[in-house]
């Protein structure tokens, strides 16, 4: 046998094994389409992944089916998206902290790298620490200073253990020097409707923004490399005086490792696509999020990254599941 004759048998082999999947690429999707989201709904993730459904669901003529799982800090959603099977029908729309926060501090049944195949960025948050005008508290640096004289006395709601949010405080708490209550609820939602009658004190979440709009709640700073353009006049925590200390919070779409690379790239072109448009750039500010554009390959090295830059800040704040 020649060596033209083996090459010729290569490349038929090559076809005809990546024929199927061309074709199921490009009939994608002829059914509904699962988004889980490992939160409660009314939160952060609800309120961005909602719109993204929507428009997602406009583009390629199919549903995408919000599926609301919360529970166990986003454990819970996130398990059984990786569990889900690979065939493109089932995605996981999550903050971050699901993949870089939570597998940090606790024992997870999923891989937060070998469980999951990135496709798209959907979203960052633009928002800060956000406190109860009855604290009497105006100003970031009141802040610091009552926590520093007051410690324990006030109390900050997070979406749960292992969250971004949760990281935050803790980072403020370690970087400023200062004692501050996490309380964990089930999602931000819950921990806003104790913020309001000041059961709670503080918050950092985009879904007391409005809020803050209404004059209910004070917006202290922005975790941000830029302040927010509804706030120019809040300055973000490098300009007072906490570089590295944002902890950055970003929303993506993964799917089950084992997905079509096919249907990832048509997805995450689709996404690319969508984010760009003047009518989602709107919808997203509306709701204080931006979205950068980011490649299936940017996204893995950018998970990459925040896993360490999480790790760091957890060993560093000493940061414990209680």
């Amino acid at each position: 046998m020649g060596l033209r004759t083996i090459l010729l048998g290569m490349a038929a082999a090559i076809v005809t094994t990546a024929a199927p999947h061309l074709a199921q690429a490009q009939a994608w999707p002829d059914k509904p389409v699962k988004l889980i989201l490992p939160y409660a709904p009314g939160g952060a993730t609800d309120l961005i992944g909602r719109p993204w459904a929507e428009k997602l669901h406009q583009a390629f003529g199919q549903q995408f089916i919000i599926d609301n799982r919360g529970g166990a800090g986003g454990m819970i959603g996130t398990e059984a998206a990786a569990k889900a099977a690979p065939d493109g029908y089932t995605f996981l729309l999550t903050p971050g902290a699901t993949l870089t926060v939570l597998p940090n501090l606790r024992k997870t049944p999923y891989d937060p790298v070998k469980s999951f195949a990135p496709v798209g960025r959907v979203g960052d948050l633009v928002c800060g620490f956000t406190i109860n005008p009855a604290t009497g508290i105006k100003t970031f640096a009141e802040l610091i200073d009552y926590a520093k004289k007051n410690p324990g006395k006030l109390a900050y709601g997070s979406a749960g253990l292992g969250t971004s949010t949760h990281l935050r405080i803790e980072m403020l708490k370690y970087r400023a020097g200062i004692d501050i209550l996490h309380v964990p609820y089930r999602g931000s939602a819950d921990a806003l409707n104790d913020l309001l009658p000041n059961t709670v004190q503080m918050m950092n979440e985009i879904n007391v923004i409005p809020h803050v709009k209404a004059g209910k709640l004070t917006l202290l700073n922005i975790n941000h490399t830029e302040r927010h353009p509804d706030f120019p006049d809040v300055k973000t925590l490098t300009e007072l005086g906490y570089p590295d200390s944002d902890v950055p919070i970003w929303y993506s779409i993964q799917a089950p490792v084992g997905t079509p690379a096919d249907i990832i790239n048509k997805l995450n072109a689709k996404i690319v696509e969508i984010a760009g448009t003047d009518d989602m750039k709107q919808r997203m500010r509306e709701i204080n999020v931006i979205v950068p554009l980011q490649s299936p390959a940017d996204m893995a090295k950018y998970l990459v990254d925040d896993i360490a830059r999480n790790a760091a800040v957890i060993k560093a704040a000493n940061v414990k599941l209680e």
